[in-house]
């Protein structure tokens, strides 16, 4: 079944599942999974009139919905490469991965869609709406033409009706490339993570094997994570459609009223969260009340304090629908004390880890068998191994191989070489790996922060704009928790020339991060900078000390 065919198995499921749900925007419409394969096949009508080839590039660029994903599997069964793109980079970044991608036509939200230039993408034919499918943007006759004919030309396809034998996707093979995902947004250091099919069949086998048995056809998920994002579209999408569930879409900004309101409505049966949600519900709802005197003494008390943990935990069950298998917690490390009040409660969570370039999955386990402060074992079909003398108690690389593993780098041999070595996916990330094979991350060994939201946040891109900007002399961006922060050592002869004094220089550098914030995206904004009284530390290559200011106060 590993070498299946992701189409093919994609065929099955509609099939199989015909009369079921599969989609919905919440509070709006809903697509049962005939109706997917009906717009599907409208799809591949438009594709094929408006001159797509298979293997062209179709890029997607929009917040979560059912048009959404449904214009993704049209892609890949098509036979054409998806480009996902998350809608919160800054529409220059957005530019220059579509470029960069040399995709044929995009597929654009709404609220994207205004924000664009045409002009700074001029090799595409076209961009389609997420709306209705209408074209706002054609270079092409024949797109043109096949959007204003469609409806026709799909009667005329169809005289007696689209039936479930005229299904007929494209027969991918397991090394063709299926998903080019981009971890970076510039030009300059954008990494677009080449995903073969034999890598998203992997992933949605392994949701298949570890949740399978406690999930079934019919039940229903929250989509909370951006699609863009392999992590929320291999566990919140591509597994649920391979398996008959009901895809709820979470289309508004995730408030917590709207999120609550929400997870009580679809009652998942499966939650997939990062760490910022479950932080923010525990810090909110439950560390007050145990930090409680009265509620802390009676804890310690064996029968009373077993009855009050049990409340609280079916407490935080509850908010989160109450009807859950087990919380899956991934994207980025969760806190530790928000931890140890989970594992305290009893709460049914575990912690996985992934990467874009595994299409995500490198380790989990069961809430059952998960060692706390982990992330979980190797996963099914991969290797994991710690480049270590001593790998149960000396941190070292962790390196993985196996099924889930990216081809390379989109049209950038140089870091592909860097990071797929001898056989095995170099992470950056440092570890130690204990006799049953747990793994405990230790650090990071590159300078990438995680976003709250699991995005990857690098440092060098913003610091790249940031120290264009006036009286920037030298900088270092640094995380705090899940916010970032600027360090910034001005120009010293700046500051002489124009008689500044420390009110003048801070009320600058105020000016420059608002300045900054503007032109990066939402989940890396800076919060706040401080002004160093003295130069960086640095190397005999003149590159600063990072580590040294890890730490550093704000």
């Amino acid at each position: 079944m590993e070498q299946q065919s992701f189409n093919k198995w994609l065929e099955e499921s509609v099939r199989n599942y015909w009369d079921l749900d599969s989609m919905s925007d919440l509070g709006d419409f809903t697509y049962q999974y005939k109706d997917v394969a009906r717009v599907i096949e409208k799809l591949h009508i438009l594709f094929e009139e408006a001159g797509v080839e298979k293997g062209d590039h179709i890029a997607l660029c929009g917040r979560n919905m059912s048009r959404w994903g449904v214009a993704f599997l049209a892609t890949l069964t098509y036979g054409a490469v998806a480009v996902p793109i998350l809608h919160e980079f800054h529409p220059s970044q957005i530019h220059d991965i579509v470029n960069h991608s040399e995709a044929k036509l995009l597929f654009a939200g709404d609220r994207v869609w205004p924000t664009l230039n045409a002009d700074e993408m001029p090799h595409l034919q076209g961009v389609i709406s997420f709306v209705d499918y209408s074209v706002l943007l054609s270079r092409s006759e024949k797109l043109t033409y096949a959007r204003q004919n469609l409806n026709r030309l799909f009667g005329e396809r169809y005289p007696m009706n689209f039936r479930k034998h005229h299904i007929n996707y494209h027969h991918d093979q397991p090394e063709e490339l299926a998903i080019i995902n981009y971890t970076s947004g510039t030009t300059s250091n954008s990494k677009g993570v080449m995903i073969p099919y034999r890598a998203i069949v992997s992933n949605s086998l392994f949701a298949i094997e570890v949740i399978g048995k406690h999930i079934k056809p019919g039940d229903s998920v929250l989509s909370m994570l951006p699609m863009a994002h392999m992590y929320g579209m291999a566990f919140e999408f591509l597994f649920e459609v391979m398996y008959g569930v009901h895809i709820n879409f979470l289309t508004k900004p995730a408030s917590p009223t709207i999120l609550m309101k929400a997870l009580a409505d679809v009652k998942p049966s499966i939650v997939i969260a990062v760490p910022l949600i479950i932080e923010k519900i525990v810090r909110k709802a439950i560390l007050p009340k145990i930090q409680d005197s009265k509620v802390a003494l009676l804890m310690r008390t064996p029968i009373i304090g077993d009855r009050i943990r049990k409340k609280i935990c079916d407490g935080l069950s509850n908010a989160l629908g109450g009807n859950f298998y087990e919380v899956i917690i991934g994207g980025s490390a969760l806190n530790k004390e928000i931890e140890d009040v989970l594992r305290d409660i009893g709460f049914k969570y575990t912690v996985g880890y992934g990467a874009t370039e595994c299409a995500p999955i490198l380790s989990y386990a069961d809430y059952t068998t998960f060692a706390p402060g982990s992330c979980g074992r190797p996963a099914p079909r991969m290797e994991i191994k710690i480049d270590s003398p001593d790998p149960e108690n000396q941190p070292g690389e962790i390196l993985a191989r196996g099924t889930n593993v990216m081809l390379g780098y989109y049209k950038n041999e140089e870091a592909t070489r860097e990071t797929l070595r001898d056989g095995w996916y170099h992470t950056g990330d440092l570890g130690v790996m204990d006799a049953q094979g747990n793994i405990f991350i230790k650090g990071r060994s590159k300078n990438m922060l995680l976003g709250a939201n699991g995005q990857n946040v690098y440092p060098e891109e913003i610091e790249d704009k940031l120290v264009s900007m006036p009286l920037v002399a030298e900088c270092v961006v640094i995380q705090k928790g899940e916010k970032f922060y600027g360090l910034v050592y001005p120009d010293p002869d700046k500051v002489k020339q124009l008689g500044l004094g420390v009110k003048d220089i801070e009320e600058i550098m105020e000016q420059n991060r608002k300045e900054l914030n503007k032109i990066i995206p939402n989940y890396c904004s800076l919060m706040g900078i401080r002004v160093m009284k003295e130069e960086f530390e640095k190397t005999p290559k003149k590159s600063i000390k990072r580590f040294l200011y890890t730490n550093a106060e704000v």
